[in-house]
C-alpha cells in the first residue's frame, strides 16, 4: 500500500510503523510540493500518485474525500486516525490495515482508526 502522511500526521506513529514494516511505502506531505496546501489539493495529489492518505484531520478531510467520490474523481482512500488514540494502539491498527488490505480495497473509502 502506497501512503501519503498528511502534514498533521504524527511522525512518532510513522517511525513506529517503520520499525515494524521497514519497507513501508510512504511520503510525507511536508516533503512534497503540496506542503501547506488545502485539503482538496492534498487529496488530488494523493489520487494522482495513487497513495492512501493518513491523517488526524477528523473535522474536514472525510468530507472533502467524499466530495471527490461524489464528483466521480479518483480517491485511493483515507485512513483517519484518532489523535487521542495511544501511540501503540494507533500503530497496531494501522499495521493491520496495511497488512491485510488488498490493492485498491480502500478506494473511495474513509477508514477510521480505531476500527469501528
Amino acid at each position: 500500500m502506497r501512503l501519503l502522511a498528511d502534514v498533521n500526521f504524527n511522525n512518532d506513529t510513522l517511525r513506529g510503523l517503520l520499525r515494524l514494516k521497514p519497507d513501508l511505502d510512504y511520503v510525507r506531505v511536508q516533503d512534497t510540493e503540496i506542503y501547506e496546501a488545502d485539503d482538496p489539493l492534498v487529496l488530488a495529489w494523493a489520487a494522482k500518485e495513487n497513495r492512501v492518505l493518513l491523517t488526524h484531520d477528523v473535522k474536514t478531510m472525510a468530507g472533502f474525500a467524499y466530495e471527490r467520490v461524489a464528483a466521480g474523481l479518483p480517491m485511493p482512500g483515507v485512513i483517519e486516525v484518532d489523535g487521542d488514540l495511544p501511540l501503540g494502539q494507533a500503530i497496531e491498527h494501522l499495521l493491520v490495515i496495511i497488512e491485510v488490505s488488498e490493492p485498491g480495497e480502500l478506494e473511495n473509502r474513509v477508514v477510521f482508526v480505531p476500527l469501528r
